[in-house]
């Protein structure tokens, strides 16, 4: 069975069950172990941006998982989502979260966070739209929007490092 995924799923090329099997491969993380050491220094200080510009842990959380559905990185799906309810978010807000634009359970201030993302994941397509800034630069601190836009660069990089390493995510 052939599958064509369009660019919001991810991926822009055909792609059949066989071809995406989940054989393993090298491993980013052991193979340049400085550049991951890297990686995670730099999602230390946008978790660090994060907190000091008032954005809530949950919240945080739901922005990595929000990226990471788009890109469908299943292993950072999966911890996004357990760790946005150990930190305290609701399994409401986290099932609606990729229809997020149909539901009451995001703030103004969240909505901007979200659209944002979701543009810089989506960065091939339109770029990040003056649009979707405008809205975060009238609803959200300059401080706020820093923050979620480096959440939004270091969610990618891990998504892409867990994604062609072929982390596996077994039940």
């Amino acid at each position: 069975m052939l599958r064509i995924f369009t660019s919001t799923e991810g991926c822009r090329y055909p792609l059949t069950q066989k071809e995406f099997s989940m054989k393993e491969r090298i491993n980013l993380g052991k193979t340049q172990p400085q550049l991951y050491q890297a990686v995670i220094n730099l999602d230390k200080l946008a978790s660090q941006a994060i907190a000091s510009s008032g954005i809530a842990e949950g919240f945080s959380h739901l922005i990595r998982l929000r990226a990471s559905q788009i890109n469908q990185c299943a292993f950072c799906v999966r911890l996004h989502t357990r760790d946005a309810l150990a930190s305290g978010e609701s399994s409401d807000r986290i099932s609606v979260l990729p229809a997020w634009r149909e539901t009451g359970y995001f703030t103004e201030k969240e909505r901007a966070a979200l659209a944002l993302v979701e543009a810089i994941t989506l960065v091939a397509d339109g770029q990040v739209p003056d649009s979707v800034y405008e809205q975060a630069a009238a609803t959200l601190s300059r401080e706020e929007i820093a923050a979620i836009e480096w959440l939004s660069i270091v969610i990618n990089t891990w998504n892409r490092i867990a994604i062609a390493s072929r982390y596996p995510v077994a039940a």
